[in-house]
């Protein structure tokens, strides 16, 4: 059984409160903790896995919370949830099966895609704008194919749902934000129950981190509420430009 010694279990309960604080807003919260998991000397799929866990925490924090204040009718996401989820788990079962070198170059220049969009698109606020696809469409065509990339890789997934909401719902940055969060557990959730079957994730360790991550996506998802779009964009392209730094530094 793979143990860690205390000091480093509370590095990763702290990073795991700083990633719900993140996720909860902009998404991106896998920045902070599989790094953080890995260096703490956890094997590679052993991290992925626990992350899942620790992951899906926050993510039911966040949805709850914009829920509970009014900016997400959950009901509503159950389908797209649900599609969510097999999504992720198809994508969790293939990942030994299909190559994704290709995926994981291109998706750095993807990300600094999504941060220059909202770093440069004049006017992007909480207001709604024009619907681009019927929400039968984005559900039976989007939503899936986030979630089996949640499943297969992860990184970007909450970014990839923001910009599916904001491009082609039309929905204003909190609206998007706040419908992120479900479909980003959902998907979480698939990912998980894909990678039981091929790793064995730290269970005390995540429900741990998990625990950490309630607190930060609850103070997270407070302040993306009671600050909006003024706070959402800038974390969001800080955290997407980050992740593709990241990822071009792993390819080197």
């Amino acid at each position: 059984m793979f143990e860690l010694p205390l000091d480093l279990v509370v590095m990763l309960i702290g990073a795991a409160f700083a990633a719900g604080v993140v996720d909860s807003i902009a998404g991106g919260g896998g920045l902070i903790t599989v790094p953080a998991l890995l260096l703490a000397g956890v094997p590679p799929v052993q991290s992925l896995a626990t992350n899942k866990i620790q992951g899906t925490f926050g993510a039911a924090t966040a949805a709850i919370s914009y829920a509970a204040s009014g900016h997400v009718v959950l009901r509503k996401q159950l389908l797209a949830a649900v599609i969510g989820f097999l999504g992720g788990l198809a994508g969790a079962l293939l990942v030994s099966r299909i190559p994704t070198d290709k995926i994981e170059i291109a998706l750095p220049f993807i990300l600094v895609a999504i941060a220059a969009f909202f770093a440069l698109r004049p006017g992007l606020d909480d207001t709604d704008r024009v619907q681009r696809i019927r929400p039968g469409l984005f559900t039976a065509a989007f939503v899936p194919v986030i979630g089996f990339y949640d499943g297969l890789i992860g990184p970007g997934t909450g970014s990839f749902f923001m910009i599916g909401f904001v491009t082609l719902a039309g929905y204003g940055v909190l609206k998007a934000t706040a419908h992120t969060k479900l479909l980003n557990f959902s998907s979480n959730i698939g990912g998980l129950t894909g990678f039981l079957l091929v790793g064995s994730p730290l269970w005390v360790l995540g429900i741990a981190m998990g625990l950490a991550q309630i607190a930060g996506a609850r103070l997270g998802s407070r302040l993306a509420m009671r600050v909006g779009a003024r706070l959402i964009k800038p974390l969001l392209v800080t955290t997407s430009t980050l992740l593709a730094a990241k990822l071009l530094w792993d390819l080197m």
